[in-house]
């Protein structure tokens, strides 16, 4: 096993905070109660990455040895060894799996245009949130008539949240399910009128939790 870092030297996380796969690595620090440094690339900032992995993706783990990691999941997977028990390893649950494929579009439909608009640190500047937009709209069209689809992308995603319920009601320990579905329902909180179920209330606010990842509820527009 790869010794846990020190207090002293700990491992530095570069994000963006709205963004899901980012989330996936703060989740796995959160539940191994490890030191990191989290580090907010700027939107619009090409060259910090670049420098880093050779192109622009976030998130990007920095090791306490100075070497670099991209990618969500072996971020998760290499943290997942730094401290026992494993929590990642298992199979992802292949009807959530197929769950979040079946909502990711409609989903992201509703939280990018809120995202543009949100209160992250990555958007701080004028130009920074400039860029974001912009990059936004080169992959998703007119965000502005992407707004205006909320009701039928809302009633949409309801009705799989109400699908979702019984797939969560017995879900516990937080295993390699929860880095795929929680940020996705992390996501869908920055929405004002998403129709989250009890069970779908109750893992939400217990991942949280567990994790420290904040939701974004005081956002929802």
């Amino acid at each position: 096993m790869v010794a846990a870092p020190s207090l002293e030297n700990c491992m530095k996380l570069h994000i963006y905070e709205h963004c899901p796969f980012c989330v996936r690595a703060q989740m796995i620090f959160g539940l191994k109660k490890l030191p990191v440094e989290v580090c907010v690339i700027m939107e619009g900032d090409a060259d910090t990455p670049i420098r880093m992995v050779g192109r622009k993706v976030v998130p990007i783990l920095e090791k306490d040895d100075g070497t670099y990691m991209p990618e969500s999941m072996d971020i998760v997977r290499y943290v997942d060894g730094l401290a026992q028990p494993r929590v990642a390893d298992a199979p992802v649950d292949e009807a959530i799996k197929q769950w979040c494929e079946s909502v990711s579009t409609p989903l992201f439909n509703l939280a990018i245009p809120r995202f543009t608009e949100g209160d992250f640190a990555e958007l701080a500047t004028p130009q920074a949130r400039r860029a974001y937009t912009t990059r936004e709209e080169k992959a998703f069209g007119d965000l502005a008539a992407l707004r205006a689809q909320t009701p039928a992308l809302l009633a949409q995603v309801n009705s799989d949240l109400n699908a979702l319920e019984p797939l969560v009601a017995g879900r516990q320990a937080i295993d390699t399910t929860d880095f795929i579905l929680f940020p996705l329902l992390r996501s869908l909180t920055i929405v004002k009128g998403a129709a989250f179920g009890p069970q779908v209330s109750a893992y939400i606010e217990r991942v949280s939790a567990q994790t420290g990842v904040a939701l974004l509820s005081a956002q929802a527009k």
